[in-house]
C-alpha cells in the first residue's frame, strides 16, 4: 500500500521566555523557515505545512513559499494543533502526519525519516517517536524526558524522573531519553485528540502519556542525539552561530 506522509509544523506567537519566537531571525531567515527547509529535505514526505492561529505566521510562511493552515487559538498542545490542520487538510485516514517541533531550526531530515519507518512497515501501529542515549549531565534533569521500552520497541512510560533506576548497574539496560518527534496514522491523530487527560499524563506534564493510559502502542525508534530545541536566549544565540554561512558545515552537529 502506497501510504501518504504529510509533514505539520505547529507554531504560534505567544511565547513567555522567547516571545515571537517563530519569527526570530537566524542566519537571515525567521526560525520557522529553518525548520521547514529541513523538514522538506526528509525522502518520502509529500508535503510539510505550518499549522498556526496567527495571520502574521501565516505571512512569513506564504512568502518563503511554504503552506500555512489557519488553526483555532484555543487549543492545549501542539498535537491539538496538528489534528485541526489535518482535518482541514482533508487527509486519508491511513495517512502518516508528522508532527514537528517548530523551534528546532537545525533539525536532522534523517530523523523524520527515521520516525516514519514503524508506520510504514505495520500498519496496525497507531503512532511512533524516538529516543536517543540520555546524556549524563540531562539524567536528573526534569526537563530531559527519559523513556523505557519493551523488548519490541514499544514504550512502556516516560518519566521526567530517571528511567531505569540503576539498582544493578550491569543488568544492560541504559537510560534513555525522549526526542520529541511524533508520527501518528491519520486517523489515531483524530482519535488522540479526542482522548480525556490522564491521571499520569496530568502528575508528570507529558501528553504522550495519555496514549500509553488508554492503551495504545508508541513504537520508539533509536537515534543518536536529540536535536537542541531554541528555548532559551542562550539556545538562540548558539543556533545564530551554526548557522552563520562560515558554519553551515558545522550546523549539522548541533
Amino acid at each position: 500500500m502506497n501510504v501518504r506522509v504529510f509533514g505539520m509544523i505547529p507554531a504560534r506567537l505567544a511565547a513567555t521566555r522567547l516571545p515571537n519566537k517563530p519569527l526570530i531571525d537566524i542566519a537571515g531567515k525567521p526560525m520557522i523557515q529553518h525548520v521547514w527547509e529541513r523538514a522538506r529535505q526528509a525522502r518520502g514526505v509529500e508535503n510539510v505545512v505550518v499549522a498556526t492561529p496567527d495571520e502574521a505566521i501565516a505571512r512569513v510562511v506564504a512568502a518563503f513559499g511554504g503552506q500555512a493552515v489557519m488553526t483555532s487559538h484555543a487549543h492545549r498542545s501542539g498535537t491539538d494543533r496538528v489534528a485541526e490542520a489535518a482535518t482541514r487538510l482533508e487527509l486519508p485516514p491511513e495517512a502518516i502526519v508528522i508532527n514537528i517541533q517548530g523551534d528546532e531550526p537545525l533539525l536532522d531530515p534523517e530523523a523524520i525519516e527515521a520516525v516514519i519507518q514503524p508506520l510504514l512497515q505495520d500498519a496496525t501501529l497507531p503512532m511512533s517517536s524516538l529516543m536517543c542515549p540520555c546524556p549524563e549531565y540531562d539524567l536528573d534533569s526534569p526537563a530531559c524526558v527519559k523513556v523505557v521500552t519493551a523488548l519490541n520497541g514499544d514504550a512502556l512510560y516516560f518519566s521526567r524522573a530517571r528511567l531505569p533506576f540503576m539498582r544493578n548497574p550491569s543488568g544492560g539496560a541504559t537510560v534513555m531519553q525522549h526526542v520529541g518527534l511524533y508520527a501518528y496514522r491519520r486517523h489515531f491523530l483524530s482519535t488522540f485528540a479526542t482522548l480525556p487527560p490522564t491521571p499520569l499524563e496530568q502528575t508528570e506534564a507529558l501528553e504522550q502519556l495519555r496514549a500509553l493510559e488508554h492503551g495504545y502502542r508508541i513504537r520508539m525508534v533509536r537515534v543518536e542525539t536529540a536535536p537542541v530545541g531554541v528555548d532559551t536566549p542562550e539556545d538562540l544565540e548558539r543556533a545564530r552561530q551554526l548557522l552563520a554561512p562560515h558554519n553551515a558545515s558545522l550546523s549539522g552537529d548541533f
